[in-house]
């Protein structure tokens, strides 16, 4: 089957299971948004962050533009967001100005949307559907990036009201069967490896090529590190303690009085932090969350590591007992939507939780390329200021994520659930 060269791959040869697919991702953005008001859908916090409407209208003007290759100059011009090739677009941090088109007529659009695309997989002939179905493929995995920005960005902007409102009502709890795991780490004993992605199903391009890479020994801790570890860092006086730091960092720290990491505050000795259902005691051996890579990079060093290369992390995921074991978002309404403990032996939670950034810039794999046309400005742009996180997290949607899949954000980026463990050389 054929598919755009160099952007990604993706096996699709089931019209059910594409159309399946693609109706319960939008289904899952539908539900999630749901939940919010149309004056939350409209709320910007700031400029890296967009509003819930338009996340709703990006993701479908994405099919409508990419899928049905239906082009309207206004609805492009407000929902484009960096794709230079397609057009001139509103500018990023006005994108909480648009109250028109209000949010009904959007969500009219989407159904239209999906009736369309819907349509078109069932219509096709052979040679429309290969061309067609990887970039359905893209959409829905695109679609579930956003249902992750959704999250982050209303929390972002939930979290500056002063009344701390919640997105939903926290779901009853599951008590835990065993007790959350200490800190024990696994040697590695380095080597040529082989990183980057193999097998079938979707990936993204900057996951190519599969290539070697030499690694020293190394010794990776088997769970993230937690809120008590952080807090001992807090104690310690580690964000006045510029020996920790980049000196980007610390000049960071300086200029926006960091004393804790993000979504969090501290009343009266206790640690509280803000979530999907607001204000909450914070569970000491949770992992720790909402960190920029300056944090997750001195916290490393205050532990006496170091934060691991995305080799060593793809390297020792490989050996993981099961990706998927950590906290993932699948149900609006029964998924935790936040970090639990750790609590089996071995190495867990590199799937779920949290974001772990590592030590690397994000960059092509050597022989990467990027493809032709817009869509190809869809990872390798941005190829520069970036770092690079592995694993997903509890916002990530189930399935999504997987051991060679790059996450990528600027070292100063606090807002998204990002946490961090610990690499040690051996």
């Amino acid at each position: 089957m054929s598919e755009p060269a160099g952007l990604f791959a993706a096996t699709v040869d089931d019209r059910a299971a594409l159309r399946s697919r693609f109706l319960a991702v939008r289904q899952r953005t539908d539900a999630l948004t749901a939940l919010l008001s149309s004056e939350d859908q409209l709320l910007q916090a700031f400029a890296d962050t967009s509003p819930a409407k338009w996340h709703r209208a990006h993701t479908s003007w994405f099919f409508e533009n990419f899928v049905l290759a239906s082009h309207d100059d206004d609805r492009s011009f407000l929902w484009n967001s960096y794709y230079d090739a397609v057009g001139p677009r509103h500018p990023r941090h006005q994108r909480g100005l648009l109250s028109r088109p209000a949010n009904e007529e959007v969500t009219r659009w989407r159904g239209e949307v999906d009736r369309r695309v819907v349509s078109l997989i069932d219509s096709a002939d052979a040679a429309a559907f290969d061309a067609v179905a990887p970039v359905v493929a893209l959409g829905c995995q695109h679609e579930e990036q956003h249902q992750e920005l959704i999250l982050t960005d209303i929390l972002a902007a939930f979290v500056l009201n002063p009344t701390g409102p919640a997105l939903r009502a926290p779901p009853p709890t599951t008590p835990m069967t065993q007790a959350p795991r200490s800190v024990t780490e696994i040697e590695f004993p380095g080597g040529l490896i082989e990183t980057g992605f193999q097998g079938l199903g979707f990936s993204f391009d900057n996951e190519h090529p599969r290539h070697k890479v030499f690694v020293q020994p190394f010794a990776l801790s088997t769970r993230a590190v937690t809120v008590r570890e952080v807090r001992a860092f807090v104690d310690a006086g580690g964000y006045a303690t510029p020996s920790l730091w980049l000196s980007a960092g610390f000049a960071f720290v300086q200029q926006h009085r960091l004393q804790h990491p993000h979504m969090m505050k501290i009343e009266d000795g206790v640690w509280l932090g803000f979530g999907v259902s607001g204000w909450r005691l914070v569970d000491d051996d949770e992992p720790a969350a909402f960190l920029s890579f300056y944090e997750a990079e001195a916290i490393a060093r205050f532990l006496g590591g170091r934060l691991p290369t995305e080799a060593e992390w793809e390297h020792a995921c490989a050996s993981s007992l099961d990706f998927d074991d950590g906290v993932f978002f699948d149900d609006v309404a029964s998924s935790p939507l936040r970090p639990m403990p750790a609590t089996r032996a071995g190495l867990t939670q590199m799937g779920g939780d949290v974001w772990e950034w590592t030590s690397s810039a994000y960059a092509g794999y050597p022989g990467f390329a990027t493809a032709s046309g817009a869509l190809g400005e869809y990872n390798g742009k941005f190829m520069i200021g970036q770092q690079v996180l592995r694993g997903g997290s509890a916002f990530t949607p189930v399935g999504h994520a997987r051991p060679s899949y790059r996450n990528f954000w600027p070292p100063e980026t606090r807002f998204q659930m990002s946490g961090l463990r610990i690499a040690r050389d051996r």
